[in-house]
């Protein structure tokens, strides 16, 4: 198939082509996060090749919300403009069939081509699994932080519900220099069985946010850190004091939500 070129979403001619959403889940195990990296793996990276070899275009693809490395994702959603008149199912067929086994596309669609994935977003959904075990599970350590020893999830749970509302949370990165305010929906923390569940709605995350709020959290369940003490790293907005970051391992990216009827 000849290859065209296709300029970033900014670049190119909106009369020429059409934009496609994409909602994606992947396995992030092996990979260097969702943005494109020179010489590493990455989820942006194989979107793109796969893209490519079903249209003939050589694109960019925008994500709504940017996971690192060993971060995993149920909902993702991408955005890109083409030049292709493929219907969206066959969108989903065609590019599951170039993809690797750890990348699937779950639903495809055209989108108004004034309509931007990442800023129309609303907010994002994710989930932290824990494995609050004394042993290892073969099934579920590459999807869950495995914690021995007991876990006070009331605690931990009164503790998030500091995090809701709209509040400075320097402290829960160490990127310095971006503006640190977010909007909070939901923060919960609960017990299924013999996994302790984070979930956490937000505008939009910080660099390491949700990790470094579970490190505290799990101070909070182990006895080690008060509710107060958590509260007060909220307040005290200085960079890097939440922690230790939790791995990567146990974070999923649940869902992007938009007004109704915009990806629906």
């Amino acid at each position: 198939m000849m290859t065209t070129l296709v300029s970033p979403e900014t670049n190119v001619d909106i009369a020429t082509t059409t934009r496609i959403a994409l909602v994606v889940e992947y396995d992030g195990s092996r990979y260097y996060g969702s943005q494109l990296q020179a010489d590493q793996p990455t989820i942006q990276g194989e979107l793109e090749t796969a893209i490519e070899k079903l249209t003939g275009e050589r694109l960019r693809i925008t994500a709504a919300s940017r996971t690192d490395t060993g971060v995993h994702a149920q909902g993702q959603v991408v955005s890109f403009r083409t030049g292709s008149t493929l219907p969206p199912a066959t969108f989903v067929s065609g590019l599951n069939y170039y993809l690797p086994a750890d990348i699937a596309v779950k639903t495809a669609r055209r989108i108004d081509n004034s309509f931007q994935v990442r800023r129309h977003a609303l907010s994002r959904e994710y989930r932290y699994h824990i494995l609050n075990s004394a042993t290892r599970s073969p099934l579920r350590d590459s999807f869950a932080h495995r914690v021995t020893g007991h876990l006070d999830t009331d605690a931990m749970n009164q503790a998030a519900q500091g995090l809701i509302g709209l509040h400075d949370f320097a402290s829960f990165t160490t990127v310095t220099g971006i503006k640190t305010v977010r909007r909070v929906d939901k923060a919960e923390v609960k017990h299924a069985g013999d996994l302790v569940i984070f979930d956490v709605i937000a505008s939009s995350f910080l660099p390491h946010q949700v990790r470094n709020t579970i490190g505290a959290l799990i101070r909070v369940g182990r006895g080690r850190m008060s509710i107060a003490e958590f509260h007060s790293i909220i307040d005290r907005r200085e960079p890097g004091l939440a922690g230790p970051t939790a791995p990567a391992c146990g974070l999923c990216l649940m869902q992007v939500n938009y007004a109704e009827g915009k990806l629906s």
